[in-house]
């Protein structure tokens, strides 16, 4: 496997779960967010406050066509990314695409001291991510060859998980 691309909500695991995993698989591991700040040279909440979600998204999908074009690549994709409908087929046709299931309690707990994820910045977070959840989950699960769901154990034993779910994949074929 050349290129994997990990999908799933804020909070789901992509970053933490995708660096271990890229060791297991020796993948040069990236996050889409953090390859936009270093090309920007300023965070995601500083590109929000200044171009709006649009303009934000504009950098995105020209970022994610950059890396998903890259070899040997895990990339954590930002929770947003699969809205583009272009991104999404992107995803599905250059790589192997995971999604990182997870609930909103998951996230929650996860996510309790998160400050500075711009979509988080809501009176009630419960709302917001259920709100993201109901428009977002048909999405990662229309662009996902495999779907992970996320469990209360560690982001390695998560990897592993993972790892030998992509190794099922490959050798049969399916996703079951």
């Amino acid at each position: 496997m050349n290129r994997l691309f990990l999908i799933g909500p804020m909070g789901s695991g992509k970053t933490t779960v995708g660096r271990f995993l890229a060791r297991r698989l020796r993948l040069d591991f990236h996050d889409l967010d953090q390859e936009i700040e270093k090309r920007c040279g300023v965070d995601v909440n500083t590109i929000f406050d200044i171009e709006g979600e649009s303009g934000f998204r504009v950098r995105e999908q020209a970022m994610l066509d950059e890396m998903t074009q890259r070899d040997r690549i895990l990339l954590a994709t930002g929770g947003g990314s699969i809205i583009d409908e272009n991104n999404r087929r992107l995803l599905r046709d250059r790589g192997l695409v995971l999604w990182l299931e997870t609930s909103v309690d998951q996230q929650l707990k996860r996510l309790e001291r998160d400050q500075r994820r711009p979509l988080l910045q809501a009176p009630d977070r419960r709302e917001r991510l259920e709100r993201l959840a109901e428009a977002r989950n048909p999405l990662y699960r229309d662009c996902a060859h495999l779907t992970i769901r996320s469990a209360n154990i560690s982001p390695a034993a998560m990897a592993a998980r993972a790892h030998r779910r992509i190794v099922e994949y490959m050798r049969n074929g399916t996703a079951q």
